[in-house]
Formats: C-alpha cells, sequence, structure tokens
C-alpha cells in the first residue's frame, strides 16, 4: 500500500474573512491567488494497479468513473447523530453539581480536514482544500461535475457550513454562515440545496447533544428555511430519481428512543413526508450479534433498480455511520423487514455509494474500498500512518449524473396553516374491537422541542415515559363515516388521539405529522397497511365543508405540570387516606418530595395508575393506553370511597395522562433539583440485606408496577440491586452500588425525612414506625443504624432546600439552561446577576420562537 504525505502549498487553508458579504465578494480571487496552489498533485510513489475487484468494476458498473472524490476528517466517537458541534455539558455529568458554575460546551469534533481527489486508476491524490486546523465533510458532486459542495468547519471557527469549489480546485466560495452547524447538504433538481443543520435549536430528546433538522436554501445559500418539524434530529438527505428526497429520520413519540431511526421520504419543498422503510417495527435482524433496532443511515438510490443502499447501523446508531451495508427493495411496503438484505455480514463500512446492485463504494477507518454483492471486498485507499488518527469518510465518482425530475411546488410560504385530509380513522392496523362510530373527534397533541437536556434517560421529565412535553393544542371532529378535514399549524410535530363519546382514549398514534405553509395532504387512516389499495370512498362527509380549525379546550393548561396541576386534586380529593400515617391499600400520594420527584408521583407509576404510551414499540392495540387504560379516572368517578374530583378536575387529569403524564411542566426542571441520598453501605447491608439483596438485577422493561428503574448512572451495576417489598407493592432499588447512592431513592422523604419509608417500614409499630417487615428491624427510633440512615435523609433534603426544584420557591434554572436560551435568543446576555427567570414563561417564548413566520415567495436560484 502506497503511503502519501499531504504537503499543500497552503498550509493554513482557509481565506481570510471579514464577513459572509465579503467573503462571497472575495471568493473569485481567493480562489484564484490562494487555492489553486493546493489544488497541485501530490508527490508520491506509483500506486499499484488496481487489484481485482476494483478493475473488474472499472471495466463494468464504474465504467467511466476516473476519479472519486473523499474527504479526511478525524472521526467522532459518538453517537450517530452528534458528530458535529458541541456538547452542551461535559459528558456523564449527570447529575449536575451544585449550580453556579456553568463548563463551557464541549466540541464534538477533531482537528484536521481536506478534500481530496483520487484517481482510481494512478493512485494520484490531488487535495482540493486542506485546512490542520478544520474539518471537512459530506461532499457531493454537481451534476454537470463541475462542482462539489461539502461541509466545512473553517480553521479555529466553531461551526460547519456549506461551501461549494470547482472540482479542480478553484472558486472556492462559502455559502451560509452563523451560529450554526450546517452538514450534510444534498443538490436539488430544482437548483436548491437540501441540508441539515442545527439552526433549529434543539437537543435531541435522550442526550446532551444539539441536532439537526432538514433545511433548504437557494444555489447561493440564501432563502434559508425549515423543511422538517422533527423535534429529535434527520439525517443524510439524498435524492430519488423520482425527484423526492430521502433520508434518516429519528423519532421516538411515547415510544423506545433506542429503535426508531428509519428511512423517510420529502419533497424537495418539505411537502409529502412519508415512511419509505421502517418505523413499524424496531428493525431487521441483523447478522450475529443480535441487535434490537437499527439506525438506517446514508441511504441513496442503486441505479437502475428500484432499490437503495443504506448503511445499518446496528441498535443506537454507531459512531460516525457505522454499519452493515444493506439493500433495501421497498416493493412490499416499508414493513417488509425481510425485504433488507446484508450484503457483507462481516464486517461494517460506512458512507456506502452504489453503482449497481453488485457494485459499492465505501469508506471505514482503514481507508476506501470496493465492494461486490457477494460482500467481497478490497482497499483501494488509505492514508498514511502519519496521518494523526485521521481517516476516509464519503467517497463519492467525480462525474457527471443525470438530474433528477423537478416536482411542482406545493408551499405557499404566506400560509401559516396546512390542511390533512383523513380518510377513515377506522381504517388500520391493530383496530380491533373498535366498531364503527365509536370516535367522535381527534385531540391533537404537539411535541415540544428540548431546549437542553442532561442524560441519556426522560428523567425528571417522566419515570420511563415521555422525553419530551407534549402541549395540548385541542379538538378535530371525526364524521360519522369516520373522515377528518382539519386545518393544522404548519411545522409543527403533531399527532393524535382518537376519542370516544365520553373523551377517553380509544388509539393513540405514536409518530408525527407536519405540514408546509399551504400545503393540503391526507392519509388513509391510523396505521393503515402501506400495501393496501385505497378503497375509492367518493363523498367524504368531512370535505363536505371547509377544513376544522383546531377548537381549544377551554379551563385547562395546554402544558401541564404535576406539582402545580395534578397534584392540588390529590390533596383535596386523595391525601387524607393515602398520607403517610394511613398508606391505605400501600399508596400514598402526598406531593413531598422525594430525592428526583414526589411521592405521589412515583406511586402514579409504582401502582400502574396510568397508561400513557410510555417507552415500548408504539402501535399498540385499542384502549390500552392513555386515559382509557388508567385506573386513576375510574377511581376519581365517584366509585372509590367519596373521592370524586369536579368535572373540571377530572378534565385537567384526563389530559394531563393524554399528554405525557409528565413531571415537571418546564424544561428548567431537567439537570437540577435532584439530591440523591447518600447512604451509609454498612448499616444498609447489615440490617436490610439479609431479606433485601439480590445477586443479580431484574433487566429493565419497561414502567410499570415492579419494574426497575433507573436514574442516568455512570456506570452499570456490578454487584448487587435490591429490592424492597412493601405487602403487594413491589419498590426496587437503584441501580446503583453500595456506598454511592444507596436504596431506592423512591423510599426517602425530603420534605419530612422522618416519614420516608426506607425508616419508616423496619420501626416498630410500637416506636411510632409502620411495622412492615416481618419482624421489627428497628425497635425504636434510638437505634443507630435507624439514626445514621435518617441523617443520609436529612443531609440530601438539605441540599434540596439550598439547591432548589422547579417548584420550590427562590428556584433558578441550572447555568446550562440559562446560557442555552442565551444563545437561542430567548433570554437576554448579560443577564443581571440573580434577576428571578419565570422558567414557564420562558419555555414558552423558546417554542413561539420555533413558529413558522410567513414570509413572501420566493423562486429558487438557478445554477
Amino acid at each position: 500500500m502506497t503511503v502519501y504525505r499531504v504537503i499543500p502549498d497552503n498550509p493554513s487553508g482557509r481565506p481570510a474573512r471579514a464577513g459572509r458579504a465579503a467573503a462571497l465578494l472575495l471568493a473569485p480571487l481567493l480562489a484564484g491567488l490562494t487555492w489553486q496552489a493546493a489544488t497541485h498533485a501530490i508527490a508520491a510513489e506509483e500506486r499499484p494497479k488496481p487489484g481485482g475487484l476494483l478493475e473488474a468494476a472499472l471495466d463494468g458498473p464504474m465504467a467511466g468513473v476516473e476519479e472519486i472524490v473523499f474527504a479526511v476528517r478525524t472521526s467522532v466517537r459518538r453517537h450517530y447523530y452528534e458528530n458535529f458541534g458541541f456538547g452542551i455539558v461535559p459528558r456523564d455529568q449527570y447529575p449536575l453539581p451544585d449550580p453556579g458554575s456553568c463548563a463551557p460546551p464541549v466540541p464534538l469534533y477533531g482537528k484536521g480536514g481536506r478534500l481530496c481527489r483520487l484517481n482510481l486508476r494512478t493512485g494520484k491524490v490531488t487535495v482540493l482544500l486542506d485546512d490542520p486546523e478544520g474539518a471537512v465533510r459530506d461532499p457531493q458532486v454537481h451534476y454537470d461535475g463541475a462542482k462539489i459542495l461539502f461541509s466545512y468547519r473553517r480553521g479555529e471557527e466553531p461551526h460547519y457550513h456549506l461551501w461549494e469549489i470547482g472540482a479542480d480546485g478553484s472558486g472556492l466560495r462559502q455559502l451560509t454562515d452563523g451560529p450554526y452547524d450546517d452538514v450534510e447538504p444534498t443538490y436539488l433538481p430544482d437548483g436548491g440545496i437540501m441540508f441539515c443543520s442545527s439552526r433549529c435549536r434543539r437537543v435531541v430528546g435522550c442526550f446532551p447533544a444539539p441536532v439537526a433538522v432538514l433545511y433548504r436554501c437557494d444555489a447561493s445559500g440564501e432563502g434559508i428555511r425549515p423543511l422538517s418539524a422533527n423535534p429529535f434530529t434527520d439525517n443524510t438527505p439524498w435524492p430519488l430519481p423520482d425527484g423526492r428526497v430521502l433520508y434518516t429520520r429519528w423519532e421516538y413519540v411515547d415510544r423506545n428512543q433506542m429503535t426508531f431511526h428509519h428511512l423517510w421520504t420529502a419533497n424537495p419543498d418539505g411537502t409529502g413526508q412519508m415512511v419509505y422503510f421502517g418505523n413499524q417495527h424496531p428493525g431487521p435482524e441483523l447478522p450475529p450479534p443480535r441487535f434490537f433496532g437499527v439506525a438506517m443511515l446514508d441511504a441513496k438510490p442503486i441505479p437502475g433498480s428500484g432499490k437503495v443502499v443504506a448503511s445499518f447501523s446496528p441498535g443506537h446508531g454507531r459512531f460516525e455511520h457505522t454499519g452493515y451495508v444493506t439493500v433495501v427493495d421497498p416493493d412490499l411496503g416499508p414493513d417488509a423487514r425481510q425485504r433488507a438484505r446484508t450484503v457483507n455480514a462481516k464486517r461494517m463500512f460506512r458512507d456506502p455509494y452504489p453503482f449497481s446492485e453488485d457494485c459499492f463504494l465505501m469508506a471505514d477507518e482503514e481507508g476506501i474500498w470496493v465492494m461486490d454483492d457477494s460482500g467481497n471486498v478490497e482497499l483501494i485507499f488509505a492514508l498514511g500512518a502519519g496521518d494523526g488518527g485521521r481517516s476516509c469518510h464519503e467517497p463519492r465518482p467525480l462525474r457527471p449524473r443525470v438530474r433528477e425530475p423537478v416536482l411542482p411546488g406545493r408551499v405557499d410560504p404566506s400560509r401559516l396553516t396546512g390542511e390533512l385530509v383523513l380518510e377513515d380513522v377506522y381504517r388500520g392496523r391493530n383496530m380491533a374491537g373498535v366498531e364503527r362510530g365509536e370516535i367522535k373527534k381527534l385531540l391533537v397533541l404537539e411535541q415540544l422541542a428540548k431546549p437542553v437536556d442532561f442524560s441519556g434517560g426522560p428523567e425528571p421529565l417522566t419515570i420511563g415515559g415521555t422525553f419530551n412535553l407534549e402541549r395540548v393544542l385541542g379538538t378535530v371532529p371525526v364524521e360519522p363515516d369516520g373522515s377528518a378535514f382539519m386545518e393544522l399549524p404548519a411545522g409543527r410535530p403533531l399527532f393524535f388521539v382518537a376519542l370516544d363519546e365520553n373523551d377517553r382514549s380509544v388509539k393513540r398514534m405514536q409518530s408525527f405529522v407536519s405540514v408546509q405553509p399551504g400545503e393540503r395532504t391526507s392519509c388513509v387512516g391510523c396505521h393503515e397497511a402501506r400495501r393496501v389499495t385505497p378503497e375509492p370512498r367518493p363523498g367524504l362527509l368531512a370535505l363536505e365543508r371547509p377544513p376544522s380549525p383546531i377548537e381549544p379546550i377551554a379551563g385547562v393548561p395546554d402544558v401541564f405540570d404535576y406539582v402545580r396541576d395534578v397534584q392540588p386534586i390529590l390533596d383535596a380529593h386523595c391525601t387524607r387516606c393515602h398520607c403517610p400515617e394511613k398508606r391505605e391499600g400501600g399508596v400514598e400520594l402526598t406531593g413531598d418530595r422525594t430525592p428526583m420527584y414526589s411521592v405521589s408521583y412515583w406511586a402514579m407509576i409504582t401502582h400502574g395508575l396510568i397508561s400513557d404510551g410510555r417507552n415500548y414499540v408504539g402501535n399498540r392495540a385499542p384502549r390500552t393506553v392513555g386515559s382509557s387504560a388508567s385506573r386513576l379516572l375510574k377511581l376519581a368517578d365517584g366509585s372509590h370511597y367519596d373521592a370524586k374530583p369536579t368535572p373540571r378536575e377530572q378534565e385537567v387529569l384526563r389530559l394531563w395522562i393524554e399528554s405525557g403524564a409528565v413531571y415537571p411542566g418546564t424544561y428548567a426542571g431537567l439537570g437540577c433539583g435532584v439530591a440523591l441520598v447518600q447512604f451509609p453501605d454498612e448499616p444498609i447491608r447489615r440490617r436490610c440485606g439479609p431479606c433485601h439483596l439480590r445477586e443479580k438485577p431484574k433487566p429493565y422493561t419497561g414502567m410499570s408496577k415492579g419494574d426497575q428503574y433507573q436514574f442516568g448512572i455512570r456506570e452499570p451495576p456490578q454487584a448487587l440491586v435490591e429490592s424492597f417489598d412493601d405487602f403487594n407493592l413491589v419498590i426496587r432499588l437503584a441501580y446503583l452500588k453500595f456506598g454511592e447512592a444507596g436504596p431506592h431513592q423512591s423510599l426517602c422523604n425530603l420534605t419530612r425525612p422522618e416519614k420516608s419509608l426506607l425508616v419508616q417500614a423496619p420501626l416498630a409499630r410500637a416506636a411510632g414506625g409502620l411495622g412492615l417487615c416481618v419482624e421489627p428491624v428497628f425497635a425504636d427510633a434510638a437505634d443507630r443504624d435507624y439514626q445514621e440512615m435518617l441523617a443520609a435523609v436529612r443531609e440530601a433534603a438539605g441540599r434540596l432546600e439550598r439547591h432548589k426544584r422547579f417548584d420550590m420557591p427562590g428556584f433558578q434554572p441550572n447555568p446550562y439552561y440559562v446560557r442555552q436560551m442565551q444563545q437561542y435568543g430567548t433570554l437576554p446576555d448579560p443577564l443581571a446577576a440573580d434577576q428571578p427567570i419565570d422558567a414557564y414563561a420562558t419555555d414558552r417564548a423558546y417554542w413561539e420562537s420555533l413558529h413558522y413566520r410567513p414570509t413572501t415567495a420566493a423562486v429558487p436560484d438557478s445554477d
């Protein structure tokens, strides 16, 4: 293998920049004076002639391809979606340290990047751009083969932007700028550019990492507008032969966050967003070892086949989109997992580029490879040993290609709304038992983007439930024939709950839909099978009238907060029986604070009082999710002794459940207000261990009575997992080692430490305890171990009192939340010291800043 040394004439590899306008004006001059030198071929030994696989490909599927372009940069060994920009907080820093300091953002990239050309027959490498301090990624060759679009983080600058350069290294120009990252661009047949951008100003729902969603701009980088409302992330758009764009969409609306990174399509103007492959199931079965779920990334059409190739990255997705090169045939619909064929089951690659069904170009940490349809591979290029740990990425052929057809635009940028026609709400999968006429309306909910996050789980927003807050927008009617016609706000991630005549949930959507301004779109039914031809249904009743606007629900919040909205109802109707002194039925429903939640919020989960969809795979059977499946509402209908909330209170309980059953109603509640009790190891082990220690932990299986709970722990359990049994209530101890945080935090009452179940249950009744153990562990409160355990709870209570939770007087959001809101322009910068912050108002201002604003129509630039 020949080793190449890259020695550009311009080591800095970047023009001076005094603002975007100046850069654009100077680009022709800079290209001629500065960059031309960098296009000189690198002096190198004569490369050996291509091996058998490449030689056959160059005479076959790759005929006419003399050169390829590729990027060189340091691979980012993080989640597949966070290989750009900055992390909000230092990794593994949750729970956050005491408020007051804010560490700087953490770069998610390495230094050193190049854009290169490689002659496949001679081995000659030409460097088009070299920046030892910057990074280069995502090249795509224009239809005419004469220029290259790519993403570039220049020098010491913190953000990636879109750039374009001639295939000969001339004409370098910057297209986008600003305090955002613009990555993964692709040319569109109408002359525009689609790309992924952090201009969406959000983080993924389950990690402290900024994400990007689909945007577009014209050929000069102007006219930037969002195409996607995804509250999570989109990746790797690429045109299909019919003019649509194929991309990866990751979303988990009240379903498992690990498994739904699947292929979707959209028109170049953002209309017609539709699943292409996946989304109904976690994913196809991958080669051994078996993985649950798959991230389908870097998908591209295979010429002349009607199929696509993608990197199927196992589980939650590997770094830099590494996965199994997989051919997907969509002829049996998006749910036919058997139509995904792994080409090489022995090793994983990234960035596959297809020339035919039996010829693929791809990369990995070793270099650039070619592969046939039997999985045979050949390494055709590798970097030198002295290249600083960098590797090759995104190999593409340098040649002209056919421009896809231009689809007519369907966006009216002057409109605030779009329209959606639902043909038949009763048509779909998993609808057994739902009688025609049962569904009267649809509850419209909005998944709210996260400005900040601090852990890999939903805590402290929920206990294993939704990762995002959900807003109640209102309802729209469903006609007797099952049709609905609604006007929806444009550019918002919306989902629906089908309601019966009593406003109870019948069926819940666990994905989201969005409309572009002025778009009119339709769906056949709910979770309908995509391979079934819709039956002609002329005269839909819903179409005999104008579209229904969303009818708000009066007298209730649109974003719920458990402490503010639900706990007062429990206090009024439940706590006289379900208190620490009585605990009727083994249930306590007070608002006393535990180290992370409240006592009653824990009871909602551990006693199975609510069912809100939670962290499963979606498409649940009718009436198994939401208000119709929640015991809390049955207990609040007047049949449970004299507990009967008012109609408004029952409405609050119902809508709280339907909108995710969250604990804090503000994202400012994340990353703070947690005061884990640091229990002494010896007393717990000696006094409680004989009955409550387990040799092996019970696997986490979701949120239901008796499940194991986790709290963003930094290390997996190494020894023991403990459980406490309170009659029929099984409460697991934390997934923590002894000596770190001790027993399950839900047993600790930080409002009234002496009422903690942990110390009350083993204390004899005669001494004022509950005496729930078979034999009293503590005969009286003077027991030294009892006092030591109680002291640990009191110490945590003191920490919580000092640092505050979202529902406590004097609460201030943590500095990371404040910093992000300042960067988004939601909070002033600088902010006066100790200036009170209304977290609820700040969240609302942030969400409203993401709403679509009407603009005048713009015609895409021609190139």
